[in-house]
């Protein structure tokens, strides 16, 4: 038979479920207000933020990677926004047998207006936390996210 938590076990499924919590609300305030506002969803428009910090572009299972998704999903994203022609295949400069996925011109200007906008939402969202509250937790977070990178299996 397995024993019950001990405080301390019981305090981390605590603080998990808490983060959760902020996290899935804060998720589904966004996601409601990029569809209703742009009409995009949350995936296509963390896919064009990712895009956006690699002008150079991205092969798709880098995108699938760094979005923590299948390569599938990858696709079917990719493919959407460049029926929209908001992103472009491109050949990789350095595997002629591999494609790049790049935003387009136009997908720059439609992803930097989405990206104004969903900065003021995260605002938003967070502007009855004090800024030394918000400092804090960024703290505590920064050094949660290094102790999970330090005992990864």
């Amino acid at each position: 038979m397995t024993a019950r938590l001990t405080g301390e076990h019981h305090q981390a499924l605590k603080l998990w479920l808490r983060m959760l919590s902020c996290t899935v609300r804060v998720e589904d305030a966004i996601r409601s207000r990029l569809r209703t506002t742009f009409g995009i969803t949350l995936p296509r428009f963390d896919l064009m933020a990712q895009l956006e910090r690699e002008p150079e572009g991205l092969r798709m299972g880098e995108l699938s990677k760094r979005m923590m998704v299948t390569g599938g999903n990858v696709t079917g994203i990719v493919d959407q926004l460049e029926r929209e022609q908001l992103v472009a295949r491109v050949p990789d400069p350095l595997d002629k047998r591999a494609s790049m996925v790049t935003l387009t011109p136009a997908g720059r200007g439609a992803f930097a207006e989405m990206a104004a906008v969903h900065e003021g939402w995260v605002a938003e969202l967070f502007a009855d936390i004090p800024p030394a509250d918000k400092k804090k937790m960024i703290s505590l977070l920064d050094t949660m996210k290094q102790h999970l990178n330090d005992n990864k299996e």
